[in-house]
């Protein structure tokens, strides 16, 4: 973890000594991760520990319906219901009190990085992680997920979707922050259109990073993939985080 630079002099005899003092910075950056339809907080937190040890607060969650239990049935969540769990743990993160609230990440997969696409126009984020993330027609908001129709869905995101037309896409084309975009290449569920829908709605970053990962497929099933994505997500986040603080220690 970087550290705050404060130069000094320090006497000796009649001369002085030029110094540094480095000290940890008293606030540092959050990331929330938000999984995909279906799964859980699971294999969000081994990479989330992984982040932690760069020296941020890091938040693994489960989408409501998502792992049984009381409460909404999964058959029965409508996306207005998931992102109202999102922007909940969003403002549960911004509360931590080591936290520096304008140095946060958002890290989304599949139907979290649909959500956390929206969230960015809804809450301040900085970063922006999505691993193939899924896209969706505005229209049925409010219908449970479960009972949209597939077949329309495939065809949608096998069609290049412009910004203007979507709410995600839309939001991702008013971000300012940086974005690492991370595509499977043998993707069922979430081809190549969806992806460049995504990338070609990023015009106003402050960087792109798009990666695919060779042979993989949506869930990741092949443990190689997996170690590939964790790869690309940890140094690119140790990328925008190093550099960040390096930047703020270097205005000083």
């Amino acid at each position: 973890m970087t550290a705050r630079s404060e130069s000094i002099q320090i006497d000796i005899d009649d001369e002085q000594m030029s110094g540094t003092f480095l000290s940890p910075r008293s606030k540092v950056p959050g990331v929330l991760f938000v999984h995909g339809w279906g799964g859980s907080q699971e294999r969000d937190l081994e990479r989330a520990r992984g982040i932690a040890g760069l020296g941020c607060v890091c938040l693994t969650f489960d989408l409501r319906g998502h792992t049984g239990g009381t409460g909404i049935p999964l058959s029965r969540v409508t996306r207005e219901d998931n992102l109202r769990d999102l922007l909940a743990a969003y403002d549960r993160l911004l509360a931590h009190p080591a936290l520096d609230t304008s140095a946060i990440a958002v890290v989304g997969t599949s139907y979290g990085g649909y959500l956390a696409s929206i969230l960015t126009s809804l809450r301040p984020v900085r970063w922006l992680a999505l691993r193939v993330p899924a896209l969706y027609r505005d229209e049925q908001w409010h219908t449970p997920k479960r009972d949209l129709d597939k077949a329309d869905l495939r065809d949608y995101r096998g069609t290049l979707v412009r910004a203007d037309s979507n709410r995600a896409l839309h939001a991702c084309s008013q971000f300012t922050g940086d974005v690492l975009l991370v595509q499977s290449e043998t993707d069922d569920y979430v081809p190549h259109a969806t992806i460049m829908s995504y990338r070609a709605a990023c015009q106003q970053t402050h960087s792109l990073t798009h990666r695919i990962i060779d042979g993989a497929d949506h869930a990741l099933s092949d443990p190689t993939s997996q170690q590939a994505y964790t790869s690309i997500l940890v140094d690119w986040i140790t990328e925008m985080v190093v550099g960040e603080r390096l930047s703020i220690i270097q205005s000083r």
